[in-house]
Parts: C-alpha cells; sequence; structure tokens
C-alpha cells in the first residue's frame, strides 16, 4: 500500500487517499492514528482513474493484462479493460475485469485431486475457469460535463466477496479553489495498523484552495458515515473499529501557511537537443520548505461518544456538548521539508540522485507538553532521569526520508520509509518503518508522466500504476 503522493508531497502527514490493489479503483481512505486528527491534503482532488490507467496499459505499453497482488484478497490478480465506443470526448466508460490467478492455480489443484481419469487436463481447466468467484467486474463512466465540471459513476462486483461498491463523484473547479461531492458505498478505509474497513455508506464535500504552493491556504470536508463498520479482510478481527468510522457527522478544517526557500539552483546548462525523462526533474536543487498551520474537528455522533474515552489525553482543546453527542477538537500543527537533486535526468547513467526527508509535528499541543515536562525533569532531574524519554519522544517529530536514484534511461529506482526513533534500545536507536520499494518508468513523450511499479513488504502488496505530473 502506498499514497498517491510521496514524501515531498506530504505522504506520511497529510490526510490523502492510498493507493492499493485492494479495490478496482485502486485507492483506499485513510484513517488518523486514536487521538490525532491530520491536517487535510487535497485528498478528493482529481487523479487519472484506474479504468482509464488500465486502459491506457493496454493502448500505449503493449499490457494485455496489469498484474497487482494483495495476500488475503485472492492474491496474483489481472486486470483488463473494454472500452466502450462512443463518438464524444467528453463521455468516457469502461468495463474492467479481474481475474483472480492465485486462485485460479489453487481451485486447478484441488480440482485435480478429485477429478476422475475420464477428465482431462483441459476439460479440468474449463470447469475452473467457470467457477464466478474466480472474476470481478467494475463498470466505470466518467462525464465531462463542462470544462469545469466532471461526474464520475463506479459500480463494482466481488462474487467472492459478495460486495457491490458503488460510487458518485463530482467535481467541480473553481478558478481558485476545487470542490468535490462525493457519496460511497460502503466506501473503503484503511488504518494506520493496516487493517481496511468497509463503512456501508459515506458521503462528504471537500473544498480546497488550489492557488500557488507558497503563502496560504485552507481546506474544509464535511463527511457524514452510516451504517455498521465491517472489516473488508475475511479473518481480520472486527475489534478495534477507529472511532472516527463509525456513524456521525465530521466538520474538519484546517489552515495551514508554508514557505519555500531555495538554498541552491544549478545555472550549469542542460544537454543541447536532448530532452529530459522527466522535466520537473531536469532542475538539480537544494531547497527547504516550511509549513505552520491549526487544524479543528466538529464531531456529532457515535464517532465521539466512544472517543470520549480518551478524554484524558491532554495535548487537544477539546469541548464535549451536554445532552447531544458532540464535541469539538482543535490543534495546531508543522512541518519541515528538505529536498536535494543531483543531475538534469537527460543522460543514460547515473544523472538523477533526489533525496528527501520530512520531519511533521502532527499536534502542537503535544510538542509544547512534552517540551515543559522534558525542561522540568531535565531541571530537578537531570539527564539521567527514565521520564525524559518519554518526553523525547513527545518533541521529537514523525520523520520520513525519500531517495531516487537512476538506473538506466527513463528507469529509476525508488524508497519511501519512515524513520522511528528508540531511545531505551542502545543497539539500535533508528530503524526503518513500513518501507515502500518502487521501479519508475519515465514516459519521455507526456514530458512528465511515469509508470510505476511498487512493493509493500508491511502489507505484501503488489501494484502497477500511472501517474502524471508529480514529482
Amino acid at each position: 500500500m502506498k499514497k498517491l503522493r510521496w514524501t515531498m508531497d506530504g505522504s506520511e502527514f497529510w490526510e490523502l487517499d492510498v493507493s492499493t490493489p485492494v479495490t478496482f479503483n485502486g485507492v483506499a481512505r485513510p484513517t488518523p492514528f486514536p487521538g490525532e486528527q491530520l491536517p487535510l491534503g487535497l485528498s478528493r482532488g482529481t487523479r487519472l482513474s484506474r479504468p482509464k490507467q488500465v486502459d491506457f496499459f493496454q493502448r500505449f505499453m503493449a499490457m494485455p493484462f496489469v498484474p497487482s497482488y494483495t495476500p488475503n484478497l485472492g492474491g496474483l490478480s489481472l486486470q483488463r479493460a473494454l472500452t466502450l465506443p462512443s463518438t464524444s470526448d467528453f463521455w468516457f466508460a469502461a468495463l474492467v475485469g479481474q481475474f483472480k490467478f492465485h486462485n485460479f492455480i489453487s481451485a486447478f489443484k484441488q480440482n485435480r485431486l478429485v477429478q476422475t481419469s475420464e477428465t482431462s487436463w483441459f476439460q479440468n481447466t474449463i470447469r475452473c475457469l467457470g467457477e464466478k468467484s474466480l472474476y470481478a467486474l467494475n463498470f466505470f463512466s466518467e462525464f465531462s460535463i463542462t470544462p469545469e465540471d466532471t461526474l464520475l459513476v463506479s459500480i463494482e462486483g466481488d462474487v467472492d466477496k459478495q460486495i457491490s461498491r458503488k460510487k458518485v463523484l463530482l467535481h467541480h473547479k473553481f478558478p481558485h479553489h476545487d470542490l468535490t461531492v462525493e457519496a460511497a458505498g460502503p466506501e473503503l478505509h484503511v488504518d494506520h495498523l493496516g487493517r481496511y474497513w468497509d463503512v456501508p455508506l459515506s458521503m462528504a464535500f471537500d473544498l480546497a484552495s488550489v492557488d500557488n504552493e507558497d503563502g496560504l491556504s485552507y481546506h474544509l470536508c464535511v463527511s457524514n458515515n452510516m451504517g455498521q463498520v465491517k472489516p473488508h479482510i475475511d479473518g481480520q478481527e472486527a475489534s478495534g473499529v477507529p472511532t472516527c468510522l463509525l456513524p456521525g457527522l465530521t466538520v474538519k478544517s484546517a489552515f495551514s501557511f508554508k514557505r519555500n526557500i531555495d538554498i541552491w539552483r544549478s545555472k550549469a546548462r542542460k544537454l543541447k537537443m536532448v530532452q529530459p525523462f522527466d522535466i520537473f526533474l531536469s532542475n538539480p536543487h537544494i531547497s527547504a520548505s516550511g509549513m505552520v498551520g491549526a487544524i479543528s474537528t466538529a464531531c456529532i455522533g457515535k464517532n465521539l461518544v466512544v472517543s470520549q474515552v480518551q478524554e484524558d489525553n491532554p495535548f487537544h482543546l477539546r469541548y464535549h456538548g451536554q445532552g447531544v453527542s458532540s464535541s469539538i477538537v482543535a490543534d495546531t500543527f508543522a512541518t519541515l521539508s528538505y529536498d536535494m537533486q543531483f543531475g538534469n535526468f537527460q543522460k543514460l547513467f547515473m544523472d538523477l540522485t533526489r533525496v528527501n526527508a520530512r520531519f511533521d509535528f502532527p499536534s502542537g499541543m503535544k510538542f509544547i507538553s512534552g517540551s515543559a515536562s522534558l525542561a522540568r525533569d531535565l531541571y530537578y532531574n537531570g539527564l539521567k532521569s527514565q521520564s525524559n524519554i518519554e518526553a523525547v519522544h513527545m518533541v521529537l517529530p514523525k520523520t520520513t526520508v525519500s531517495l531516487q536514484q537512476q538506473i538506466v534511461g527513463p528507469f529509476s529506482f525508488r524508497v519511501d520509509s519512515g524513520v522511528t526513533l528508540d531511545l531505551e534500545n542502545k543497539n539500535r536507536y533508528a530503524r526503518f518503518k513500513d518501507p515502500v520499494f518502487a521501479i519508475e518508468y519515465a514516459l519521455q513523450v507526456l514530458g512528465s508522466a511515469k509508470a510505476m511499479a511498487w512493493y509493500s513488504p508491511k502489507q505484501k502488496e503488489f501494484m502497477i500504476e500511472l501517474r502524471f505530473y508529480e514529482t
């Protein structure tokens, strides 16, 4: 599993949709840590839909099937899209089929053990291919109502899971804002432990400013969950459902101010008559960016009734209404990011090296409380105080690093991972957390586009996807 954007785009901090091969749409909604309220990102912004990605791979990259892998959900799967004929450029419709190859192999072996001598290998194969549990279908339609309005309709059916997933999304582009209205049932969510949950019905209204990357920005999201939350994967414990997924109305708003600084930018000339493999990755530089902001969340419903047991958490400003299940939570946040790139990504070998480090402070209240506790313990007990370790962990930021290195031509290797500090472990103070490995293929003819194959060891998921205009 990997979020749609990498480290330098806020993948471990902002509340962005995650990429996953679990559904046809290829995305799942993230769920914050218990007791935390992640700042909103452009989570509902438009992206190239999964059916369009599969169609692109078939048409322009000679891939008859697009593979993906996820354990507990059929293992290896193959997807293929059948686009419906249309004489208009304002309508796109496709029927995407998914064949669960791993399940087919298991069924073939099982049938082979019980087959009679009169049953041939070919008949056994045909019998296995006829099992409906090996297939899943998705109908997708996208309407460009106006140059500013896009309507997406998706219906997904899986016989093996006995689930029908429907989604309707309307996206409108204002001059300086993006508006998204969405209804999904059930909608797939993933929590910080990598567990998948199905919310029977979820509706959301999302408004985000989309001005320049430097300066003030804000985001407003109103969402309503209905129905009993269920685990998506068979065998997953139903206990421990994140409280924010329970039925209720949530209003979340975030304001932030960002400043980018160029520490160094190369003025060397590029190779003449040689187009970079990616125009967005053709300028060597060293830069830094900082962001501060505030976020508030108001809840009405069961999504806060359960969370009231966490009222002993002093790190957030909280208010609980009397008589009505309602509360308001407010906090501040900050983040620092450093990005270094060497090479113009024009030569065939070793012409691109990128390193990015990001430091996130998701709770200003927690940082102040930890700093005060650390200062008090240092003053009274000195550096050997055991409580200092807990205070240090409260002050330390969440750290994420990303490394990208060109292999040959348009191919590059990329790894993205969190870094955690364990001050109590004297043998290993730092360790990598939830790394994701990827091979990128830059589509040079499109200016800035890439086909990406990534693998997550934690989730044991593999996926091939297409991305445009992402750094």
